[in-house]
Parts: C-alpha cells; structure tokens; sequence
C-alpha cells in the first residue's frame, strides 16, 4: 500500500503539471496570440497598394525602394483605426532576384531593415524587422488617421519593401520552438518546487532508475551535439572574410594549425605582404593602418606575427587532438584534406565538459552532504555548468572558445581523477605511505597529465594543479613526515615514488610544449602573446594598475541595465581611467549566477565540513579562482570569455556551500505541521528557502538566455544570426 505522503506527493506533483499546461496553453494560446484577438474586427481595408512615398524613397523598376535620401525616406498610408497593427509588405523573391547579376553582385539587398513607425504624428520607436521572418513585418500602432513608417538606413540602401499596410488582421500562431521552450521551464518548475518529491529522494546513483536517468541525460546530449555537428561538417561555411582597406579576419586559426602540422612545420601557411615583413613596428596600430589605407593585404586579425610568418598563439593542442586527426583522416573523402569548423570543436568539447562537470558537481556533493536530494543534485549542476558560462561557450563557437571549453574538460577530467584516487592500499598499481590511505597511481599520473595538458590549451587553467595539494595533503604529509627522520631509506624511495607519479606525466606533456615554443619564438616560455596584432601593440603595453581592481569589480558585480525594447537587456557601461582592452557585459558574474557567490563562503566552512576532509580543496578553489581573475585582468583586460576561467572552479566551492545549506530532508515533501510554532516556523522557512532558491535559479536560466539576444554585444545575434533574432523578437509581437 501507499503511503499517504505518498499520495499526497503524487496528488500535488499531478496538479503541478496540469497548472504549467494550463499555464502553457493560456500563454500560448491567449497572450502570445493577443495581436490575433485583438485584430478580429479589423476593417482590412488600405490604401496602402499605392502608398505616399517620400522624397527620400524612390521605387525601381525590380519593386525594389531606394534611399536616397535619409531625412526624407519615408511613407505614408491612411488608416481607419479598427486595428493595431500595421504591416510591411516585402517585395516577392521573384521581383527581388529580377535585377542583373551585376547589379545583384555590387548592390546587395538586405533582409534586416530598422524602421520607425508613427502614428498621427506622434513618434513612435525604432525596431528592426527581418523580411525573410514574416511575422515581425507586424508593427504596433495607435494611428485613426495616417501612418508613417520611417525608413532608417543609409542612403543607396535598397529596401526589399514593396507596401505598408494598415487596418490589417495579425494572424493565429503557433510556435513549436515557443512550446518547448516553455515546457522546459516547466518541467524545471515541476521538478523544483517547493513541494516536489524530487526534495524527498535522496540522490543515491546505485539505484538503477537514477544511473538511466542520469546516462539518458547525457545521451541526450550527444545526441543534439550530433545533430549540430554533422550537418556543419557536411556543409562548413566560410571562416574567412575580408573587406577592401580593412583587416582579414581568418577564424579558421586552429584549421591552419592543423594544416601546418600536417606539413611539418610551426608556422602557418598564409602570405605575408612584404611591406608588413619590412615595417618598422608592424605591432604598431597606427603604421597597420597605414599599410591598410595603402591597399597592403592581407593583415589577419589576432594572428601572431613573428619574423616575417604567421602564427597561432592560441594553445596547440585542441588543433593536435581534434582537428589535425580530422584533417589526415578527411583525406580519405575530400583531396588535401578538409577542416573541422571551430563551432563543431566547441559543441564537442562543450558536451565533454558537461558530461565531466555533472560527473564531478554529484561527486562531490555527496561527499559534503552524503544525503543530498535529488533537487539539490540537479541545482548543483545547474548553477555549475551556467557559472562556467556555458551558456557564452555555446553561443560563441568560433577559435576564441575552442581552448577555454577544451581546458575545462580536461580540468574536470584531471579533478575526478585526482578525487577518486585515494584507495583501501590494495591492489597492485597502488602507492602507500605510513597511515595515510593508499592512492592509484594510475589515476594519480592520468590526472597529472591532464591538468598539465591545460599548459597546450589555456596556460591560466596550469594553476589548478596547485589543487593536487590540498586534494592529497594526508599522503604529502606523511611522506615529509617520515623523510625528516633519521635512516628514512623508504621513505625516500616513497617520496621519489611520488614524484616520478606526478611530474612524469606531466613533463611528457608540458616538455613537447615548451620546445614547440622555443621552435616558434626562440624561447620555452614564450607562447607568442605579444606578438598579436591585434587593438594596441602588446610588445609595449601592460593593463594600468588603477584599472585592474575596477574590471575585477566589472567581473564580478557589474550590474545589469535594462531598456524599454527588445530583449530588454543591454552592455552595461564600464568606465575605466586608461584604456584597457574592455567587451562590452551584460552583468558580472555573481549577478548572472548569483549562486556561484556562495563561494565566499567557503572558507569560513573549516569546522562544519571537517569530517569531509574537502575544505582544504574547496576553500584552495575559492583561492585559486579568483587568483585567475586577477591574472586574466592583467594579462587580457575585461573579456566575456575570460569569465569561463574563473566562472566554473568558483562555482565549485558554491555549489558544496549549497548542498551544506539545503541538507536532504526527511521522507516526507515538507516538514509536516503541528500545533508547535517551532514546526510551523520550520515549514515556512523552508518553503521560503526552495522558493528563494528556484526564483534565483530561473533568474540565472533567463540571464543567460537573454545574454545571447543582447545587440550591443560582440558578434551579436542581430548580425551573426538576424532570422533568428527577429523568430525569437516576433514571438513578443504583444509587447513590441
């Protein structure tokens, strides 16, 4: 028989899902569709086949508009007022593609137009539309009388527009995309409210039902990656552009790597004008600009420029394990071999990492808290992947992203090792000093070995292996302890013992990499940083010491800054004494996961985590997070990708403070109540922390959701991606 919790739980998880569907289906059905409803009594008569033009519009003969003139480009049309929308008729594809080749070829026609609409006068406010998106052609507007649609783009654009029309009916939609999206949310929302089971089972990954979900989880995900992937090496699209005057701007940096590898040399295969090689400086901002103004090309943006060759800075290792075997192997197809596109690196590693971090997040949290529930569990990963920035990586899939993703993965690889080493000192590939526990030294040098691969990838993720001392300080410490001794014979032997585990692998690793730099720049530990050409010449420059505490500052608290137009959320602003390099961010780090500042907590935790024997490591993570922070503000500035160094081994430690905070509690949904005020008083206090907890959680689920459609950012999805930014921008048809 149940339970009556049982039923109890089972009865509130039932009206949970069918509030979210109701919910779901309301939003999508009434509110999403609100321009439908209330244009069901438009007139749809216009006038509009034959509107006003300005004098700053003109029509060709291909039905296509001209500006030419800025102030003057606009058009008008009446309206009777039975509607609230208006809309833009796109000239037809038929009419669009009529004009010559030529024509075609000198005088692109753009899909993204910035309009303004106003009604009776009254300025209305400026958004883009998208023709090849038929649903943002729909304009909001109070108009009874005239409407006027402000063409806003430079003069000799020509416009893919062919009519506006008023009094027009906003038809029904429904958006698959939309429906899932919400359906996430909500199964989001049912499994972490404040009166879900999921609160009352204990994570417990022996249970067979658990293990296949969480591999089912995982295979989902590689799955999608898969999805992506092989579509994009089916049909890669170009990595390199070029504008007459201007810098080439190459992403295919890890492909020439690979390339050049292939041949067997360092540098890469690309030309070199002869007036750059003979430059005085061309590390020089101001003489590149002259060589560009002189027609000197191609100059590659954010290439290492040494001794009259091209190179890479950037970490060599993603080209040797990923796109070095796919350029040999492609051969078999594709003559001279083909190049993986850095966006498929980045899915690939991106779907490692989170394998290896959710592996490590459950790892350790059952370690602070050994009954941890099955909602703390999946908030931890939560808050752990999305602190790591994720959410950029995934939407940033160009080279820039490729070491940072490929560090990650083998940085939570080298920690699962490292944490699992420890043994009951049996077996035969075990290392045992005095009454410290045995470790494997198997995983010991395997671990080693990663995290000094992150030398080859992002030399700042090096410093994680400080993290092996706290991580094995019983075994260090007895091995000094019995070194210092008189006639210690094996305890010498041990301690050589655990060197040659640790650094042996490591040096198979970190040798080649020092060489291959001394084979490029003369020198082991150069990694070719300064010789970028990039905004400033960096053999001559350093970060202003009055700037480094305000971009840690920015990294960490920069607030965010709302706007009254879609997505509601731009950059936030930056100020600096000097210049720095600076991106453009949205918010800081603990304001777009404000869980990862539970951090901070963690080395106050000494007493309460004692018996775990896990402070050292999590407080050393605290440590050694903001320590990279410190160093990526001096070493490159203010930079979005930068928050993914510090951003996941900070969301380490938080994560434990938060399963320390929320232990798993008894069988039962909530605390149940009685005529006592304490147990009233321990009821309302949970309910409040769980919903505190979820509101934050879907507050860092929405900001970096938002982060992605913001426009003031780099490479942003207006430009990268315009169809999607105006899908997603119609979806809010009701508030635009």
């Amino acid at each position: 028989m149940t339970s009556p919790n049982s039923r109890i739980r089972r009865r509130g998880t039932m009206m949970a899902v069918a509030l979210v569907a109701a919910s779901i289906l309301v939003l999508e059905i009434g509110v999403f569709n609100l321009p439908f409803w209330s244009t069901l009594s438009a007139s749809t008569d216009s006038t509009s086949a034959a509107n006003t033009l300005g004098p700053g519009l003109s029509r060709l003969d291909s039905g296509l508009l001209q500006v030419t003139d800025p102030t003057t480009a606009w058009m008008d049309v009446s309206a009777d007022g039975s509607s609230s929308y208006a809309r833009i008729d796109p000239v037809s594809s038929t009419s669009a593609t009529g004009r010559s080749v030529s024509e075609r070829r000198m005088r692109p026609v753009p899909s993204t137009v910035h309009v303004r609409l106003d009604s009776d006068g009254h300025a209305g406010r400026t958004r883009s539309i998208d023709v090849d998106v038929p649903r943002s052609l729909y304009l909001r507007t109070t108009a009874t009388a005239t409407i006027r649609l402000w063409v806003q783009e430079p003069k000799g654009t020509l416009l893919p527009v062919s009519a506006l029309r008023a009094n027009v009916h906003v038809p029904f939609q429904i958006s698959v995309t939309r429906v899932l999206a919400m359906t996430a949310l909500g199964l989001l929302l049912i499994a972490w409210r404040p009166g879900s089971s999921w609160w009352t089972i204990e994570l417990d990954l022996s249970r067979r039902r658990q293990r296949a979900v969480l591999v089912g989880s995982w295979m989902a995900l590689g799955v999608g990656c898969a999805a992506y992937v092989i579509p994009q090496l089916i049909s890669p699209g170009s990595l390199s552009f070029h504008a007459p005057g201007n810098y080439t701007y190459d992403f295919n940096q890890y492909g020439h790597v690979a390339e050049a590898l292939s041949q067997g040399h360092t540098w890469l295969d690309l030309p070199v004008p002869q007036e750059l090689a003979s430059s005085a400086n061309p590390y020089d901002p101001i003489e590149r600009e002259r060589l560009l103004r002189e027609g000197v090309t191609p100059i590659y943006w954010d290439y290492a420029f040494h001794d009259g060759r091209w190179y890479s800075y950037f970490g060599v290792l993603p080209a040797v394990a990923l796109f070095l075997p796919y350029h040999l192997v492609s051969r078999l197809w594709v003559s001279g071999g083909a190049t993986m596109p850095p966006s498929c690196a980045v899915a690939l590693l991106l779907t490692v990492f989170v394998i290896l971090d959710s592996a490590l997040v459950l790892l350790l949290i059952r370690r602070i808290r050994p009954h941890v529930s099955l909602a703390i569990a999946s908030m931890a990963v939560t808050v752990s992947v999305l602190g790591a920035g994720a959410a950029y990586l995934a939407y940033q899939r160009d080279f820039y992203s490729v070491p940072v993703v490929f560090s990650l993965a083998l940085s939570a690889a080298g920690l699962i090792l490292w944490l699992t080493a420890e043994t009951d000192g049996t077996g035969r590939w075990v290392a045992r000093w005095g009454t410290a526990p045995g470790v494997s030294i198997p995983r010991i040098a395997a671990g080693s070995l990663l995290m000094a691969a992150n030398l080859g990838s992002r030399p700042s993720f090096i410093m994680l292996s400080l993290l092996a001392i706290p991580i094995f300080h019983r075994q260090l410490s007895q091995i000094i302890a019995t070194t210092i001794r008189p006639h210690a014979g094996h305890a010498v032997r041990g301690l050589l013992t655990a060197a040659g585990v640790s650094i042996l692998p490591a040096a198979i690793v970190v040798a080649p990499l020092l060489w291959y730099n001394r084979i490029r720049f003369g020198s082991l530990f150069d990694f070719g940083v300064d010789y970028q050409i990039t905004v400033v010449d960096m053999t001559a420059y350093s970060t202003p010491a009055a700037n480094i505490l305000p971009m840690m500052g920015y990294y960490l608290a920069l607030p965010f800054h709302t706007i009254d137009s879609f997505p509601w959320l731009a950059t936030s602003p930056t100020p600096l004494t000097h210049w720095s390099y600076t991106e453009p961010l949205t918010m800081g780090l603990f304001v777009s996961c404000p869980l990862v500042a539970l951090s901070l907590a963690a080395p106050l935790m000494r007493r309460r985590w004692r018996g775990t024997g896990m402070w050292p490591v999590l407080a050393s993570c605290t440590a050694l997070g903001l320590m990279m922070m410190t160093l990526d503000t001096i070493k490159g500035g203010l930079g979005w990708r930068y928050m993914s160094d510090f951003g996941w081994i900070l969301s380490i430690p938080a994560v434990c403070v938060l399963a320390w905070l929320l232990p798993a509690p008894p069988p039962s949904s909530l605390p149940a109540p009685d005529k006592t005020g304490r147990s009233i008083t321990r009821r309302i206090l949970t309910i409040t922390m769980r919903t505190v907890l979820l509101m934050v959680l879907f507050w860092t689920i929405l900001a970096a959701v938002s982060s992605m459609l913001v426009i003031g950012r780099d490479n942003a999805l207006i430009r990268s991606d315009p169809m999607l930014f105006h899908t997603v921008q119609s979806w809010f048809l009701p508030w635009l």
